[in-house]
């Protein structure tokens, strides 16, 4: 392989921010590499009027990238870890995953729109697990409120802040990671409501950047300098997880890991038949361990 390592990435300001950490991590990695970054348009970006899950789910952001890499026209894709799908196209890996940004979601109001006392909210979220918390913690997500309402928000991150700051809704729920990348958190014009992890659980994979390549090749060995120990594991838990409940975006499934020295700590929500259900394990981190848990996991949200 060349010095060039070609990256694929969304065209959002999200995703070339998100690609350019990756790409200073390789270069210190690999003094002398260069970078060229390649952008695409994906499926999932194109329709933003419909949820993910009437239109393909999560792969509609990954495989043109995946297919552009085992055509040889880009040697690495940089993905937001939440939007892979369980399974990726047949001979490609997750070469590196990155260290672990905030993982919680946040609730976006305008500035002093909480003073307002409403009863019932409108949020924009298109996610089945974010429609699935927000009514469970309706509460706590806007104290002295009786219910939501929930509406379907697609886009970029500033595309859904711009449908809030037009009024179409009295909140947003949005990742943390995304406003802190984006550097949005100190907008005077919102506020904002960390919400707790283990009751507001996140994505499987929430906060996490992955890198795909395909197997065994030079760029996938290059990404094994960046490859993040504990972003790994969690990653790793998470999505065994959601494997084992066959959980893609058309589930209000969420899934949340935390490494503390040796031991991992992991938290999940499901909702099938009309029952809610809440899992919260401990266990060990080698691979068996780790299976072991993310079985259990299933088992109690399934």
């Amino acid at each position: 392989m060349s010095k060039v390592v070609r990256i694929g990435t969304r065209k959002s300001a999200l995703a070339l921010i998100q690609t350019q950490l990756v790409a200073e991590e390789l270069k210190q990695a690999c003094p002398g590499l260069e970078i060229e970054v390649v952008t695409k348009d994906t499926l999932g970006d194109r329709i933003l009027d419909r949820p993910l899950q009437e239109f393909g789910g999560k792969g509609v952001f990954v495989s043109e990238f995946e297919q552009a890499i085992k055509a040889g026209t880009i040697d690495l894709a940089v993905h937001s870890a939440k939007d892979l799908p369980m399974e990726l196209a047949p001979g490609l890996c997750i070469a590196a995953v990155s260290h672990r940004e905030d993982p919680r979601d946040v609730l976006v109001t305008m500035k002093g729109a909480m003073e307002t006392g409403k009863e019932i909210i409108g949020i924009g979220t298109s996610s089945p697990r974010r429609q699935l918390e927000a009514m469970e913690n309706h509460e706590i997500l806007w104290p002295g409120s009786k219910g939501v309402q929930c509406g379907i928000l697609r886009g970029n991150v500033h595309t859904r802040l711009k449908r809030l700051e037009e009024g179409s809704f009295d909140g947003i729920i949005l990742a943390a990671a995304g406003l802190k990348r984006l550097d949005l958190l100190g907008h005077d014009g919102y506020d904002f409501r960390f919400l707790r992890p283990d009751l507001f659980i996140p994505a499987g994979g929430q906060g996490l950047m992955a890198v795909e390549a395909r197997e065994g090749s030079e760029a996938a060995a290059l990404c094994q300098a960046m490859d993040h120990r504990e972003g790994r594991l969690c990653l790793t838990l998470e999505r065994a997880v959601l494997q084992l409940l066959d959980a893609g975006c058309h589930e209000p499934v969420g899934i949340f890991s935390q490494l503390s020295g040796e031991r991992m700590k992991v938290w999940g929500i499901s909702r099938k038949n009309n029952i809610t259900k809440r899992a919260c394990l401990e266990g060990g981190i080698t691979p068996r361990e780790i299976r072991q848990m993310a079985e259990q996991a299933g088992k109690e949200l399934g």
